[in-house]
């Protein structure tokens, strides 16, 4: 399964491609995942020591675990007459080691920020503002 995996490198490139493909054909869904990884697959699972208080005791590794990164752009919807017919599914994944963390979230924060360039504005509704003095109104006896 380690063979799956990009380079750290290699991600940061395909998703900055990812980001631009989908600002292009007028799709802004990116989704973006990250878990940390229980055991590599290839070596035995670890066995944490229980704790008799703790309910979470296996959240307590012995080391630190390294962490998995996916992002994709979920489109696997290939029905006859959808939109989404044309489209393929773009899945990638990387995972960090927990020493290089810090310099990970540094360079991935860049790219989302970089990725978030284009989108517009959210458009804050006027109406919110009009119920609250509705509500406050309610309230009060005229006299």
């Amino acid at each position: 399964m380690a063979g799956d995996h990009l380079s750290n490198d290699e991600f940061f490139a395909q998703l900055a491609n990812l980001f631009e493909h989908n600002r292009k054909k007028g799709h802004s869904s990116v989704y973006l995942v990250q878990k940390r990884l229980s055991f590599d697959s290839s070596a035995a699972p670890p066995t944490p020591t229980k704790v008799a208080d703790d309910p979470l005791w296996d959240t307590h590794p012995e080391n630190p675990l390294p962490i998995l990164i996916r992002a994709s752009n979920n489109k696997s919807d290939k029905r006859p007459g959808t939109d989404r017919e044309d489209i393929v599914k773009i899945k990638l994944s990387t995972v960090v080691q927990p020493d290089d963390l810090d310099a990970f979230y540094l360079r991935y924060a860049e790219a989302c920020r970089a990725g978030m360039s284009g989108l517009k504005k959210r458009d804050k509704k006027k109406g919110k503002k009009d119920k609250k003095k509705k509500k406050k109104g309610v309230g009060e006896i005229k006299g």
